[in-house]
């Protein structure tokens, strides 16, 4: 897996609580603690859409019976759709 640095600029007040987190919390580094807060996110975000999904196949009215494969099946195709 490839890495890519990036820079990010925080206000004081923020700085200060990420150097607390990783104290507390025992993260080995900011980038450590980010990549998590990064995934947390893709997770949220992953959850939202398969929802989503779930809720338009509910309200749809159709009486087909679909399985989890079918919702990642369509999940998929909505996200190559985007891109």
């Amino acid at each position: 897996m490839a890495t890519t640095t990036m820079n990010i600029s925080l206000p004081d007040s923020m700085r200060v609580f990420v150097e607390d987190t990783l104290n507390d919390d025992g993260y080995g580094s900011a980038s450590e603690y980010v990549r998590e807060l990064i995934r947390a996110d893709q997770k949220r975000r992953n959850e939202k859409r398969l929802e989503t999904v779930l809720l338009e196949r509910l309200r749809s009215g159709d009486d087909v019976t679909f399985t989890m494969d079918d919702v990642r099946a369509e999940m998929r195709r909505r996200i190559e759709a985007k891109k």
